[in-house]
């Protein structure tokens, strides 16, 4: 009695016979040519990255190194007084020498505190924004006249 095979049975077999024999084919050594070429080494730290390293550490690291001079007509911070962003007054000194206090909004000598940081206010004319930092303490105590 002769074995009649079917189409999809050939087709399997030789489907199974192809995936049992490429994963031989591919490990035996120089079956498939040539080794594949070695992955590039990376260059040593020091061979040209610090160049541009030491560049990003040159940088300032928030905006301008030396912030922008404040116009001298704007006016002079004496101090911050208050919690920021609550209840927080600046004490300016005016272009006649008067010190007064500012809220955010009000305005001496044409110019408007817009926002006080921890060591600076900003006010604003026109289109123009300024920084006025706090005065640096030199570390000496000033004494007051007459005393």
């Amino acid at each position: 009695m002769a074995l009649k095979l079917r189409p999809e049975w050939v087709a399997l077999g030789v489907v199974g016979a192809f995936a049992v024999a490429m994963p031989v084919v591919l490990l035996l050594p120089g079956a498939v040519g040539k080794k594949p070429a070695p992955a590039p080494r990376p260059a040593p730290i020091g061979a040209g990255t610090m160049p541009v390293l030491a560049r990003a550490y040159e940088r300032p690291l928030f905006g301008t190194a030396e912030p922008a001079e404040a116009p001298s007509d704007a006016p002079q911070l004496v101090g911050i007084v208050g919690r920021l962003n609550v209840d927080a007054v600046a004490l300016v000194k005016a272009s006649d020498g008067a010190t007064r206090t500012l809220r955010v909004g009000e305005s001496v000598d044409g110019w408007s505190l817009a926002s006080l940081a921890i060591d600076a206010a900003f006010f604003t004319r026109g289109g123009e924004r300024v920084r006025v930092p706090l005065p640096i303490e030199t570390g000496e105590a000033e004494s007051a006249p007459g005393q």
